[in-house]
């Protein structure tokens, strides 16, 4: 039922239009004879090697290896700083990808224990890192943190956290599957953003529109040691030219895209924040995300939801459950979608969603 309302939809109020995939394909194949692009075997190849230089150098690491998924790369990377250090404590957000959507991977597979740091529902802070009374080997950061609404420390925070690593000889991981949104914030190059970041890890397609796939980075010695466990750990595809052509092709464009997906959430702040009923999460924009807490419970949101596709064609997205019985929470990604979307039509979407509310 709910596949097929929102397959009827023709108005998604999150993420890019998402070409069929013949468009794609289509689209892969005219990109591929322009630049005479030839199959990585194994990872060798032109295409896939120049293309994780250039991550590597936009970021300002010595190396950066294709992965075939984030949560093959993340676990890795920190398993490796954990065998480094000979000490299998690692610290990050109890709303990391990690310990959120993966089951218990890195417990399961005994890689590393994880101790959490913070406050749920805000980014913990060099304070928290220094109240932790145990001896760590690593600690993730995600930026921006996605699980509560794309929320970003500020610069000088940041900054001391890095620090605070450095001297104590902790590992510095960044989960940055949605890094690509931070520098709109940040006004920051990336390998700014990125430096005193031991390791790194970037998504191909959230925010870039690739198939699938992700970039590790770091030092030489460590992606060297790390394409060797791709490799035990059943990574090591023979092609991966599909993935990096769907990222390649396009990702200039969509990293110059960024300023202006930031500005139009600044502007969707300004026509929210009209409607008293509803509240936004964090209250003021860090990344072209955001999370709407409507004033639903969460049996009423769902149903809200599929009113508004049935009746309007509008796909509101999947609102979650909140601490609070009587709202719900959507996450919002103002991609090209909302980019291109009169203000006057999303105006329309609020009263509707605004007159449901009692």
């Amino acid at each position: 039922m709910t596949q097929h309302l929102q397959d009827q939809c023709n108005l998604f109020l999150y993420g890019h239009h998402e070409p069929t995939p013949a468009e794609t394909y289509a689209q892969m194949a005219k990109w591929c004879e322009e630049n005479d692009i030839h199959h990585d075997v194994y990872g060798s190849g032109e295409l896939i090697q120049s293309f994780e230089e250039k991550v590597a150098k936009l970021l300002g690491y010595e190396a950066g290896l294709f992965v075939i998924t984030g949560t093959m790369a993340q676990v890795t990377a920190l398993d490796l700083a954990c065998r480094n250090k000979r000490n299998p404590l690692v610290a990050m957000h109890e709303s990391s990808h990690i310990v959120r959507h993966e089951n218990q991977n890195y417990q399961l597979q005994q890689r590393f224990t994880v101790a959490t740091l913070g406050n749920r529902y805000q980014p913990w802070t060099v304070d928290d890192l220094k109240n932790c009374p145990d001896e760590l080997a690593a600690v993730l950061y995600e930026l921006p943190m996605r699980e509560i609404g794309g929320q970003l420390l500020p610069w000088a925070e940041l900054e001391k956290i890095k620090s605070h690593c450095q001297d104590h000889n902790i590992h510095l991981h960044m989960d940055g599957a949605r890094l690509w949104e931070s520098a709109a914030y940040y006004q920051k190059p990336y390998h700014e953003i990125s430096a005193g970041f031991d390791s790194a890890y970037v998504s191909l397609y959230k925010g870039l529109g690739g198939l699938g796939g992700a970039v590790l980075l770091g030092e030489d010695a460590f992606i060297k040691r790390a394409k060797r466990w791709m490799q035990r750990q059943g990574g090591n595809v023979v092609h991966r030219s599909p993935y990096i052509v769907s990222a390649a092709m396009q990702f200039d464009q969509r990293l110059a895209q960024m300023p202006a997906l930031f500005e139009r959430t600044k502007q969707l702040y300004a026509l929210i924040s009209q409607y008293p009923k509803f509240a936004i999460t964090p209250t003021q924009p860090q990344a072209n995300m955001l999370h709407l807490i409507l004033p639903f419970d969460h049996k009423t949101a769902l149903e809200v939801r599929d009113q508004l596709a049935s009746e309007h064609k509008v796909w509101l997205g999947f609102p979650q459950v909140t601490g609070n019985p009587n709202q719900s929470v959507v996450e919002i990604y103002v991609g090209d979608t909302l980019l291109n979307l009169d203000d006057d039509r999303f105006i329309e979407i609020l009263d509707w969603l605004n007159n449901k509310a009692h």
